[in-house]
């Protein structure tokens, strides 16, 4: 009889740890429902469901200098300004691409910055099918976030199970402990503002 009750005993804690490690494992809704990653590499036309995308340049610098309602700023940060200028076009109809986000090697993510979002130039940027746009993409990094980065790009914050551009920078010059070769001690916005209309 005792034999039979620790045999019951040890079958309920299996079964009880099994139920445990089936809920802690599965995925959770949003891994579920998350864009669905198309990858690339810097250089490469890297083409997602509405639109294609090419990131030939990633500027870093120390401070950006630009212009707002008629006067200079200069804007600091505790990490590295990161400048990515892309080459836009729409797939099939007009659409807007409005999502960047800088994905550090550990995983950790950093939103494009909202201290720019008065310019024209910045997200989101409206583009037609067959006229290519350039756009940027601004962000403020970690100097650790940048050896073995990606830059996700989709057409909207918040787009479940739709395509996101994935662009591996692994392309990017960095030194022996990982941060960039190249960091301008200043660079001016204005004087790099690509063009906001299209080109054939």
């Amino acid at each position: 009889m005792r034999i039979r009750a620790i045999g019951n005993l040890l079958i309920l804690c299996t079964t009880v740890a099994l139920s445990y490690g089936m809920q802690a494992s599965k995925p959770h809704y949003a891994e579920l429902t998350a864009p669905i990653p198309i990858d690339g590499a810097m250089h490469d036309t890297v083409r997602a469901r509405s639109f294609d995308v090419r990131l030939d340049k990633v500027v870093f610098a120390r401070t950006l200098k630009t212009e707002q309602f008629g006067q200079e700023r200069l804007l600091t940060t505790s990490g590295l300004w990161a400048v990515a200028t892309t080459d836009l076009t729409a797939a099939s109809t007009s659409t807007t691409v409005a999502d960047g986000t800088w994905q550090g090697p550990t995983g950790l993510r950093y939103r494009q910055t909202e201290r720019l979002s008065y310019r024209q130039d910045m997200p989101p940027h409206a583009i037609d099918p067959g006229l290519e746009r350039s756009g940027l993409f601004v962000f403020e990094v970690p100097p650790d976030q940048i050896r073995g980065a990606s830059l996700l790009i989709a057409a909207r914050q918040f787009a479940p199970l739709d395509a996101q551009a994935r662009i591996s920078l692994d392309a990017l010059p960095t030194g022996a402990d990982g941060q960039p070769a190249d960091v301008l001690p200043e660079y001016d916005l204005d004087a790099a503002m690509p063009s906001v209309q299209g080109k054939s």
